[in-house]
């Protein structure tokens, strides 16, 4: 178990309101930029990942996520990367958890691809993560080891095996790719919600160096949309997760589709998230290079009133929404750091 100097009350009493009256409950969290795939759409496949010792320590991404639980994050999500790869990962998601047992947070998951799930899911429903979310982006072998470049299908696969056995609720997100998984995303559906799994449709977002255009991967989720409703019947849902997916219930399949759209339709008005870096640095919009430093006031103090003070200042210049392009003329990222090093 890590052990961390903070207790938070839990209590919400210092809830965070950015400059827009948004109040911040909901933390994403980086735990390593490092990932065992290669992703065509978020990273190069020569990738140069940041030195271990620019990490911040396991004990500091709990007193971190502690501090932000202590001023009303309800929600925490890891990620990375590939947060399953980090070593001895697991004894962060346990000793986080005692932030569900008293009360002070109501949710801890994580999104992976999968290639460890096999091995993890157990635990992970035994520190109390009760659901995940499993980037797939295709259930063709081939087109699955073109797209990841490294990945392996059938370890995926079981993974998700693993998760459901375990009593973890699965949802699928996959990112709609321009003539490469854009024809698939019929079948995808029925395979995920034949299994009781809900699917999220993902955007490509400019974000990070990857080597090749953006412009020839985009497909606006307006267009699939449109596409299902000629197959299927898509009601609208007022379903709210705490994040920025909207839903439609399918009528023929009986299960739940998401649209996360940050190209056609952002979903900014209602952001109550923020995102920090295994690194330690916060980044209050996705769509945005703000960065604010967090790992030096963290490292300055052994009490957290300097990191709290540090919070405080990043809420307050929270930008009011993002303004992601990709075309002809834009072909290029909005923002340079890649998807890995931001969080997801």
């Amino acid at each position: 178990m890590i052990k961390t100097s903070l207790n938070p009350s839990g209590d919400g009493s210092g809830a965070m309101t950015d400059p827009f009256g948004r109040t911040i409950s909901y933390l994403r969290v980086s735990i390593t930029d490092r990932c065992d795939f290669r992703c065509v759409y978020c990273m190069s496949e020569d990738m140069t990942f940041l030195p271990r010792a620019d990490l911040l320590t396991l004990e500091e991404l709990d007193r971190l996520c502690s501090a932000f639980i202590a001023k009303g994050v309800r929600k925490l999500r890891l990620t990375g990367g590939e947060p399953l790869v980090r070593r001895n990962m697991m004894s962060l998601v346990r000793s986080l958890s005692r932030h569900l047992t008293t009360g002070a947070l109501n949710e801890l998951t994580l999104t992976t691809n999968g290639s460890q799930l096999e091995r993890f899911a157990a635990e992970l429903a035994d520190c109390g993560v009760r659901r995940i979310n499993v980037s797939l982006d295709t259930l063709d072998p081939a087109k699955f080891r073109a797209i990841t470049r490294w990945g392996d299908l059938d370890k995926v696969l079981a993974g998700i095996a693993a998760a459901r056995a375990a009593g973890l609720a699965v949802k699928i997100n996959a990112v709609a790719l321009k003539n490469s998984n854009e024809d698939e995303i019929p079948a995808l559906m029925e395979w995920a919600h034949g299994l009781g799994m809900g699917l999220t449709l993902i955007e490509v977002m400019p974000l990070g160096e990857i080597g090749e255009g953006r412009i020839d991967q985009y497909v606006p989720l307006s267009l699939v949309r449109a596409r299902l409703a000629k197959q299927y019947t898509l009601t609208d849902l007022a379903d709210d997760t705490g994040g920025p997916a909207r839903y439609v219930a399918v009528g023929e399949t009986g299960g739940k589709l998401g649209f996360i759209t940050p190209m056609t339709h952002n979903f900014c008005e209602s952001c109550n998230r923020v995102r920090i870096t295994c690194t330690g640095t916060l980044h209050t919009c996705l769509g945005h290079e703000d960065a604010s430093d967090l790992r030096k006031p963290l490292r300055a103090s052994a009490d957290d009133q300097l990191l709290g003070e540090a919070i405080d200042r990043a809420i307050g210049l929270k930008p009011k929404g993002h303004d992601f392009i990709i075309d002809r003329r834009h072909d290029r990222p909005s923002v340079s750091r890649h998807m890995s090093v931001t969080g997801g």
